[in-house]
């Protein structure tokens, strides 16, 4: 059955952060914006949480809050404002108490969101259950997200013999974990829960047209709630398989605008738009708004040229309200919709695949189709891999990611465990590389992930592996008895002030500890020498310091074992080390790994300190 009205999620100002370029969008970009989304009559503008609040610190350094409460005061009270939240791992990488969800919650409602999205890496509804109970006390509107993924292929067995073809013994093929009825069983427990609305989250673009009818369909047979359907178009089905969306009666798509869409990010809701006109659906949006938005938002992304991917290879104009499409064009819609109506997907495929080409969208990405990955992750791993000089592991990285997924419980690629499992992929292929182990080198929270302190696992873990892994072979659930929050310290060096100064603050450096210590030190700093009276800076003698730095390498040293970001520096020259004992903490792939001695050493000079970026096998530590 088709929906007579289309609900229209917009993604541009949150899901635009999917792309290189859109991390750079400033707050000075989106204010022009804004009064002309204020009449767009988006029925949710999705523009927070995700990579935002990360992005706005680390490469813009600006408040997410201020964001929040800044598009609030312009869209005005009535306009829902929707965010995206991690269940219990908020907007960060570990697992945090009811008390930090309840506080955090408590001020993004007070600051403007609406909605807030809450998704769980593992789909496990244990993660996301007092989130949706605190946003519905809170006053917000609980929007439960289902994640989708696919199972992993099957490696090719290995070559047997004639006679051991003929008689031997065939292995049956794994058990089929992510079927339709999971997905609608998690969906049904999240609206018992209290979910308002309920969402199909692909942020992989995997979920290709025909499932993505199957699943909708059956979505919208079970639940009471509005459905809500979110994919990504890097493999080559986020067209498609939203047309299929709308054909099975879907409430709301999530969309982007069209500078802003296709590619890593969601569909165009000009294309969207276009289907539904013909298929009678009306979208429930003031198109004409859109298209101003439209021909702001070109600007915008032209000026963020130097962090564009494609900033040669930019879409046509379009505007769907004024503009003929050519007659070869038109019929290209008319072939998508009378395929997905028979249910023929390979020329659903072809016709989208070819009005995208005309319009000049990217092509889909094989690569990431084939190794079943979001467009995101390979993005971050290609970008990764070629600041660590190690482009040549991309491939082999990539066909392992299979394997981390089968040891690590069938974790869905999912923002936070697709990075945890993406990095991983990339340390194996490094010990691999230089002939070591699998699993020398894992992140934290990989062995967070595995130890079972992000909740369960679709499929349970091989006990050898985590006790391999963890050095325990049971299964230990996060222990909010043992949460520490993040010290808070006092800044002598701008007047005795702490580096938080609110609870805003305070939630910044629980949420993203790394990235706001540094952005909350810019502040303090900025305010400090705002009020100061002006001096004449003072040369520092750094003459011994250089003379020591200069001095040749004769002690042992500790390398890093893959290029990264200093984040936490645990010694000094002179301190005795005892074996195991950590001495620093790196970032790599946004994944933390503790660093600890091999032996008793004493540390002779560290060559390092917190931000400093290394390479592989870069020196850190010498001892003497």
């Amino acid at each position: 059955m088709v929906t007579k009205k289309l609900k229209i999620r917009d993604l541009t100002l949150r899901d635009g952060q999917q792309s290189l370029f859109a991390t750079r969008l400033k707050q000075q970009d989106i204010d022009p914006l804004l009064p002309l989304y204020k009449d767009a009559g988006f029925y949710i503008m999705e523009v927070w949480g995700g990579a935002v609040p990360d992005s706005v610190m680390r490469y813009l350094d600006e408040s997410p809050w201020t964001r929040l409460r800044t598009i609030r005061k312009a869209v005005g009270p009535d306009q829902l404002l929707s965010a995206l939240s991690r269940g219990r791992n908020l907007f960060g990488y570990v697992p945090y108490p009811d008390s930090v969800l309840e506080g955090f919650y408590k001020e993004a409602i007070k600051s403007g969101l609406s909605v807030m999205r809450i998704f769980d890496a593992l789909n496990d509804i244990d993660n996301v259950k007092e989130s949706i109970r605190l946003i519905n006390q809170l006053g917000g509107i609980a929007d439960g997200a289902v994640c989708y993924t696919v199972d992993p292929k099957e490696e090719a067995p290995a070559k047997k013999g004639f006679f051991a073809s003929l008689f031997g013994k065939k292995e049956a093929a794994p058990e089929k974990i992510f079927t339709d009825e999971y997905f609608v069983n998690k969906a049904l427990e999240m609206e018992r829960l209290g979910a308002k609305i309920i969402t199909l989250k692909d942020m992989a673009g995997l979920v290709n047209p025909l499932r993505a009818a199957s699943i909708i369909g059956k979505l919208k047979q079970s639940l009471k709630v509005p459905v809500d359907f979110h994919t990504h178009c890097t493999p080559g089905y986020g067209l498609a398989s939203s047309l299929m969306a709308v054909l099975n009666g879907v409430d709301i798509l999530d969309t982007n605008i069209w500078w802003f869409g296709e590619g890593t990010a969601a569909p165009a809701i000009e294309l969207v738009y276009i289907f539904c006109k013909k298929l009678g659906v009306e979208v429930d949006v003031n198109m004409e708004m859109v298209g101003e938005i439209r021909e702001r938002l070109e600007g915008v992304r032209r000026n963020l040229a130097d962090f564009d991917l494609h900033k040669d290879h930019f879409p046509k104009r379009f505007d769907p309200l004024h503009d003929t499409l050519p007659a070869e064009v038109d019929a290209l819609f008319d072939k998508a919709i009378a395929a997905a109506k028979a249910g023929n997907e390979a020329e659903l495929l072809d016709a989208c695949h070819a009005i995208e080409a005309y319009f000049g969208f990217p092509a889909p990405n094989l690569l990431v189709r084939e190794a079943e990955v979001p467009g995101g992750m390979y993005s971050n791993m290609v970008a990764q891999l070629k600041a660590l000089n190690s482009s040549d592991l991309l491939e082999d990285a990539m066909k392992l990611i299979p394997k981390v997924r089968r040891d690590a419980g069938l974790v869905p690629l999912v923002t936070p465990t697709s990075q945890i499992v993406g990095a991983q992929a990339v340390n194996l292929a490094i010990d691999r590389k230089k002939g070591n182990p699998d699993y020398t080198n894992t992140s934290n929270q990989f062995i967070s992930l595995v130890k079972g302190e992000y909740g369960h696992t679709p499929a349970p873990i091989d006990p050898a592996f985590r006790e391999k892994i963890t050095g325990d072979a049971a299964e230990h659930a996060y222990d909010v008895t043992k949460y520490k929050k993040p010290e808070n310290p006092v800044l002598p060096e701008f007047g005795g002030t702490k580096l938080a100064v609110n609870t805003e603050e305070e939630l910044l450096m629980e949420l993203l500890p790394n990235v706001a210590n540094k952005f909350l030190r810019n502040r303090r700093q900025e305010e400090y020498e705002a009020n100061k009276p002006k001096e004449e800076p003072k040369a520092e003698a750094k003459a011994a310091e250089a003379a020591v730095a200069d001095e040749p390498i004769t002690g042992e040293v500790f390398r890093a074992p893959m290029g990264g970001r200093i984040v936490e520096l645990d010694v000094k020259a002179g301190d005795k080390v005892k074996k195991g004992q950590k001495m620093l903490v790196y970032e790599a792939m946004k994944m933390e790994n503790d660093l600890e001695a091999e032996r008793d050493l004493t540390v002779k000079r560290v060559f390092v300190a917190v931000d400093d970026v290394v390479g592989t096998d870069a020196p850190l530590i010498e001892f003497e």
